[in-house]
């Protein structure tokens, strides 16, 4: 039941149209791996807005080659990202 709501989530709302494949990998890597996010990515990121990074990180977690990885502590990362994410954008750019 949860894939189906999440891939309807990812559907409805293009989600896997609104980020580059080198920003989404990067993403990745810093949830699921070891790995930080460029400031460049981390605008993708919040771009695809939080629903959509939440469903696709779910959905990823549903993978049976990630059935290895805690999900708690998946998502701990990924909240932790996106909030790391957020606090670089919404945060003015210091003036040269």
């Amino acid at each position: 039941m949860a894939t189906k709501e999440n891939d309807q989530i990812i559907n409805e709302n293009n989600c896997e149209t609104k980020m580059g494949l080198p920003c989404a990998l990067e993403a990745f890597t810093s949830i699921f791996e070891t790995g930080s996010i460029s400031n460049k990515c981390c605008g993708e990121l919040v771009g695809l807005g939080k629903f959509c990074h939440s469903a696709l990180v779910k959905r990823t977690l549903e993978n049976p080659l990630f059935k290895d990885l805690s999900p708690a502590r998946i998502i701990a990362k990924s909240i932790q990202t996106w909030n790391n994410c957020l606090a670089l954008i919404d945060s003015p750019s210091p003036s040269a």
